[in-house]
């Protein structure tokens, strides 16, 4: 793999990331969201004012255009396994950005995941 199309790989990647902390730094400005009807017309009113959901969904739709840029020069059974770098970037994020912990197991499973990624890449 170039290390061009990996970087669009890794670049949507990354992305869609950002976009899973940006949703849950908006759900936890909005607190719980409860799946019974009127309450959840409640809470989508009060998630659609939280600029951390916006940011959150242009990111998504970023990650999806360089996605689809690197996945038109890489066969899918190469690129698909590095959507699991999401996990490493999201955990890393999630501790640095929200606060959450990275206990060992979590980062022995890390570590594996880095490992997999690496071997696949190289196929």
């Amino acid at each position: 793999m170039r290390a061009s199309d990996f970087g669009f790989l890794a670049a949507g990647v990354v992305l869609n990331s950002l976009a899973q902390i940006g949703l849950k730094s908006a759900t936890t400005a909005t607190g719980p969201i409860s799946a019974s009807g009127p309450a959840l017309w409640t809470s989508a009113l009060q998630l659609a004012v939280v600029p951390a959901f916006w940011m959150a969904l242009a990111a998504y739709g970023l990650s999806l255009a360089v996605w689809v840029i690197g996945l038109s020069r890489v066969p899918v059974g190469q690129a698909y396994p590095l959507l699991s770098l999401g996990y490493v970037v999201t955990a890393a994020l999630a501790w640095w950005w929200l606060g959450e912990s990275l206990p060992p197991m979590r980062l022995a499973g890390t570590a594996v995941i880095i490992l997999g990624v690496y071997l696949v890449a190289r196929s």
